[in-house]
């Protein structure tokens, strides 16, 4: 079921949005950069007692994929947000053969970055493909959860189904992500990773839920402005379906 006020209709008959595009790229950037800048370093916070408590540096940004993933299942419905996913799966793929294409070109000769340079992106392929997993299956769940709820809730308590979405998708993605890229790696035993794995869930819910006014409203002027509010009572949830947006 698709709620309507406006639709912009192409000559073919296919609905087109204003800023469907633009939330997209959002995504996309946020999820690259995220992952490539942030995912490899681990930084700490100091806790009262003097207790130094350890998460992965890109926490304070990846977040915000998923805030735009809930606003892409909320707004334009399962089938446009899973077309997101995939696109930011792509670009993933990509940004590994870049990476791996940099880094194994040869230094110019005078150029002593090569040393740090391989030791920043040398593991790049372990990291994105732990990261495609996790990022897989942590976004697909994350929106299945929200559209199911939005249904269940008959739109309402949005701020239930954004953070109920949240602690699934994101708990998902930092159980299978930090295992899989940082085991065994020097510079992470186990008790870091674990430590890791936890205060990353933890960080991200509380983002959702700190954040959670911000949504409501980029949520409300989207619905506004776009004359949408999906429902998505009939929708085909596989991951790899080819239906076509409605």
């Amino acid at each position: 079921m698709e709620k309507t006020a406006t639709k912009r209709v192409t000559a073919s008959g296919a609905i087109t949005f204003r800023y469907y595009d633009l939330v997209m790229a959002a995504f996309v950037t946020i999820l690259l950069l995220s992952n490539l800048i942030g995912a490899s370093k681990p930084s700490y916070i100091t806790l009262p007692g003097g207790t130094e408590w350890s998460f992965g540096a890109g926490v304070l940004f990846f977040p915000v994929s998923y805030i735009i993933g809930d606003i892409l299942t909320e707004v334009y419905g399962y089938a446009r947000a899973r077309r997101v996913i995939w696109t930011g799966f792509a670009a993933l793929i990509f940004m590994a053969f870049m990476s791996w294409v940099v880094v194994s070109l040869p230094a110019a000769e005078g150029w002593d970055g090569q040393e740090s340079y391989e030791k920043v992106f040398g593991n790049t392929w372990r990291i994105v493909g732990a990261s495609m997993i996790a990022f897989w299956a942590g976004e697909f769940a994350n929106s299945f959860v929200l559209a199911k709820m939005k249904v269940w809730t008959q739109g309402k308590a949005l701020w239930s189904r954004t953070i109920g979405s949240t602690v699934v998708g994101q708990g998902l993605d930092s159980l299978i992500f930090y295992p899989l890229a940082f085991w065994g790696v020097a510079g992470w035993p186990p008790e870091l990773l674990w430590q890791v794995v936890l205060s990353q869930w933890a960080i991200k819910t509380a983002w959702e839920a700190l954040l959670t006014p911000v949504t409501y409203v980029v949520i409300g002027t989207l619905k506004k402005r776009e004359g949408v509010d999906v429902y998505d009572t009939a929708t085909d949830f596989s991951p790899f379906s080819t239906t076509k947006d409605a």
